[in-house]
């Protein structure tokens, strides 16, 4: 179901007018930004840029190329977050066997240490927040669910969410 069916056939509309029946997800989207937010502050001093870099290649993506495929950036953006890991330790590169062209790239022993720091601080800062809701297990399944969406549009042929 796409957004403009949610709109037409779910969403209450609001005070505003036109375009009112956008209201609540735009509020949905203001939420997420202000979660994303939240999230990143109890990282430590891991961006979520960084922490979506190094957590993309301790799941298996090894080169900055599937990296970028993976969360629907440009090669540049990784490219840069990639350096960025690499001068702090927590990324590491090596040539690939397979083609001298490409890098390939792994989180080193810090990395894991920093990445696991970070999922383990976020994740208290999202339960806290999820059971504030009342309903911790629907939100919880909701964001899941989200995730696996995320996942789908990115395995589409352009390799960006629509």
């Amino acid at each position: 179901m796409g957004a403009s069916e949610l709109v037409a056939g779910d969403l209450p509309v609001g005070p505003g007018g036109a375009g009112a029946p956008y209201a609540r997800l735009a509020r949905a989207v203001r939420a997420v930004a202000r979660l994303s937010r939240a999230l990143e502050r109890s990282a430590g001093g891991l961006s979520l840029a960084h922490y979506r870099v190094l957590a993309a290649v301790a799941e298996g993506h090894e080169r900055a190329s599937r990296v970028a495929e993976r969360l629907a950036l440009g090669r540049p953006a990784v490219s840069a977050s990639v350096e960025a890991l690499c001068t702090k330790g927590l990324l590491s590169r090596t040539g690939d066997v397979d083609d001298q062209r490409a890098v390939q790239l792994s989180v080193t022993p810090a990395g894991l240490r920093v990445l696991r720091e970070a999922d383990e601080a976020m994740s208290a800062k999202l339960g806290e927040l999820v059971a504030a809701t009342g309903h911790a297990a629907a939100v919880l399944d909701a964001l899941c669910l989200i995730g696996e969406s995320l996942d789908e549009a990115t395995a589409q042929p352009t390799g960006r969410p629509s």
